[in-house]
């Protein structure tokens, strides 16, 4: 088997530097939140105790991370061996959207001195929930750095500290496959328990279930675009092949998640509030959407080997899980009567700024570190 080589090439591209200026911006933002506190740059507030920073570089950032969780499924639990090459890229997808996460609740904490008080285990409520997706989180940013370890070690051209880590890395393995499958259906228990303040087309008491199947394929849908635009820039090897079989789970994972969501709003008897023609009710119909288009796509073989069809359907994919959560955390939420919320342009900053972080480590991963397999 060909292993991992740095992809090389000038890490400071205009594309680079376009993000690294975007970045600098967002340190503004920054400096300001901390020196002022939270209401100086976001429009938080008592009725909305959280808006972007946790909605999408927490809840959605770490759906997008789960690219490495999927793959691990598919070749450690199901010994699907023909899916290792998208290992390490996926994995360092997961690095990304976690550590980032992980930054992004920093910030978003009133009292961020003392965000050490999680780990106190005299402080802790065991029966939160939001303790357990921090807790779990927290964990897994480890986890995911150490499995990620070995392509530092290539670097480094240790191979007996590599060969001495990989003795142990069933261990980490292990608790990469539980720990996301803990926190990601977690996140849906938190909305279970906001009750009827969320819309009745979003809370459910399968909440967790949903969040879970939908984390899985928008994992897959990651690793398809991230290998697809990479391909398009880089002289990588071919993965077509792989990708193309990879793409067959789609139309069943989604069609499962679909009937379950459909099933349960209509025998819950709110499935008429989708089609009254208000705002939340096109969100519903534009998030399933988003995802039946490619389901039906990618139903015919001949598409899933067509790498635009893929590619598309892949984004389609994406921002269905996208917008799905965003609805159960902030559109379909309803605190009461007076409160209002929309992300001050601070907060868009902010998160634009950790969104360029995480473009601008990747290029530097695949350049300088064994990431893909080159053509």
């Amino acid at each position: 088997m060909k292993k991992e080589q740095p992809l090389g090439g000038k890490i400071f591209t205009p594309t680079f530097l376009f993000f690294l200026l975007l970045l600098i911006i967002s340190l503004f933002f920054l400096a300001k939140r901390f020196m002022y506190g939270l209401g100086a740059v976001t429009n938080l507030s008592d009725g909305y105790p959280w808006g972007i920073w946790i909605v999408f570089d927490v809840v959605i950032g770490t759906a997008f991370g789960c690219g490495g969780y999927a793959i691990a499924i598919m070749v450690y639990l199901f010994n699907k061996g023909e899916y290792h090459p998208l290992i390490r890229p996926a994995l360092m997808t997961s690095l990304f959207g976690y550590s980032l996460a992980g930054l992004a609740v920093f910030f978003d904490v009133g009292r961020y001195w003392q965000i050490y008080n999680i780990f106190l285990p005299w402080y802790l409520n065991p029966n939160s929930v939001m303790l357990e997706v921090a807790l779990c989180i927290g964990a897994y940013v480890v986890v995911l750095w150490i499995e990620f370890t070995p392509a530092f070690l290539e670097k480094l051209g240790a191979d007996s500290a590599k060969k001495s880590l990989e003795k142990i890395m069933f261990i980490f393995v292990a608790l990469g496959i539980l720990l996301p499958t803990m926190h990601q259906s977690s996140l849906g228990t938190m909305m279970v328990v906001a009750g009827s303040k969320l819309s009745p087309l979003w809370w459910t008491g399968l909440l967790p279930l949903l969040f879970l199947i939908s984390c899985i394929f928008m994992g897959y849908a990651i690793v398809i675009f991230e290998a697809s635009i990479t391909a398009q820039r880089y002289k990588i090897a071919d993965e077509s092949r792989i990708l193309s079989k990879l793409s067959g789970i789609f139309p069943w994972m989604i069609g499962i998640y679909l009937i379950i969501r459909f099933a349960d709003v209509a025998i819950r008897g709110h499935l008429g509030l989708a089609f009254r023609g208000d705002l939340m009710g096109n969100m519903f119909l534009l998030e399933n959407l988003l995802l039946l288009i490619p389901m039906g796509i990618l139903f015919m073989p001949a598409n899933r080997n067509n790498a635009r069809m893929l590619f598309l359907s892949a984004i389609s994919i994406i921002l269905a899980g996208t917008l799905y959560r965003f609805n159960c955390y902030l559109i379909g939420f309803d605190p009461g009567v007076g409160w209002k919320y929309f992300p001050a342009a601070g907060e868009i900053l902010v998160t634009v700024g950790i969104v360029s972080i995480e473009i601008m480590a990747f290029l530097w991963f695949i350049k300088r570190l064994p990431i893909y397999h080159r053509a």
